[in-house]
């Protein structure tokens, strides 16, 4: 009998952690982010598994987004959450599918880290039809990735929420203005 194939695995360039690319693990087709950190490698070039480009730099996430949905009765809050991320290496922007073992915690982080993205970032993404999520939409985040909605679970006295998030809900914190 022949033994089943091992799933594939790569080492993060980032956080130099082992990352299993196996289906029954990640539940995606394409890994090529780490599910701890969630950097990635630039590794597609024209459509996601292709692996043709040839930069293969390390790509850090810059934000959230979601993916379009155009089903007759999805609503506009239904698409899934996807990572933004940008290559530190040719300045190639990409989203990527969240998988299933990825760190709800470090997501949430990056999306509390959106503001930091550069300008030139941020001033591009709209032109390639991407749009980061802001913190509006932080109730539709934190139902995505911890299924509450932490926001208004939020405790002003605390600074917590009940699942144990630290939010601070502060318009310096994140860099807009939300009143």
């Amino acid at each position: 009998m022949k033994k089943p194939a091992a799933a594939p695995e790569f080492r993060c360039l980032h956080c130099g952690a082992g990352v299993s690319c196996g289906h029954a693990v990640s539940a995606v087709r394409n890994r090529n982010h780490c599910p701890y950190c969630l950097w990635s490698r630039h590794l597609d070039w024209r459509e996601p598994g292709d692996r043709l480009s040839s930069c293969k730099g390390a790509m850090h996430p810059v934000g959230l987004t979601r993916k379009a949905v155009r089903k007759k009765y999805g609503g506009a809050n239904s698409g899934e959450l996807m990572v933004v991320h940008e290559c530190l290496e040719c300045g190639s922007v990409s989203i990527n599918r969240i998988a299933a073992d990825d760190s709800a915690d470090e997501l949430f982080a990056v999306f509390r880290r959106t503001p930091e993205a550069t300008a030139r970032i941020r001033a591009g993404l709209p032109r390639m039809g991407i749009r980061v999520l802001g913190w509006d939409e932080r109730r539709i985040v934190t139902r995505q990735l911890f299924g509450v909605d932490a926001a208004e679970s939020f405790d002003s006295s605390m600074g917590r929420v009940s699942a144990g998030l630290s939010i601070v809900d502060s318009t310096e914190d994140f860099g807009y203005d939300y009143h």
